[in-house]
């Protein structure tokens, strides 16, 4: 075989081998699942400001997100941008503020995994003492950095559409990799 055949061949392998993984990334990418990269502090402490996640694609076809799932979601001020929040009720459920507390259906969230000087400040969209009930289709988010955090008390609901899909493992920095496990709902 010359020399002019083995390097078409070595080309043609690096070019299949190059379409194939492509190919894979793509599917992925589109259908199974997305890095994201934190941006700012809404999520403190849980996240950090510019820490990677990936984004499962596939749980929310199969159920509707539930308490505590960490949730990628188009902006619902302008859907180019990527927001991280937990969700923190669901359809069906009321919600409301009061005193530095959020409570679900009446019952005050122990909401254990933020430091216990964190409270939640009423927003635009949900006022102190008022109730909301979440409607199907939809849910409600926050970020865990309470203070710092533009979310559904400002702007209300996530419609389900607007869901990128569920935050299962953060991969930087090395770290910190690991799963990320959702809370257990507690109540008072």
């Amino acid at each position: 075989m010359s020399f002019f055949r083995k390097l078409v061949h070595v080309v043609y392998e690096f070019v299949e081998a190059f379409v194939i993984s492509a190919s894979v990334f793509v599917v992925v990418y589109l259908f199974l699942m997305q890095p994201h990269q934190v941006k700012g502090s809404s999520m403190f402490p849980t996240f950090k400001d510019k820490e990677y996640l990936l984004t499962d694609k596939v749980t929310y076809k199969l159920r509707a997100p539930k308490y505590g799932d960490v949730v990628v979601f188009k902006a619902p001020i302008n859907e180019n941008y990527d927001f991280i929040k937990r969700v923190i009720a669901t359809p069906g459920q009321t919600i409301s503020v009061n005193d530095g507390f959020v409570y679900i259906d009446g019952q005050r969230l122990d909401e254990f995994y933020l430091p216990t000087e964190y409270t939640t400040a009423p927003g635009q969209f949900l006022h102190e003492g008022e109730t909301y009930t979440i409607q199907d289709g939809e849910v409600f988010t926050f970020g865990d950095n309470r203070d710092h955090s533009s979310d559904s008390r400002d702007w209300g609901p996530v419609p389900f559409r607007n869901i990128v899909g569920r935050v299962f493992f953060r991969y930087w920095p090395p770290d910190t990799a690991g799963l990320v496990m959702e809370p257990v709902k507690a109540t008072e």
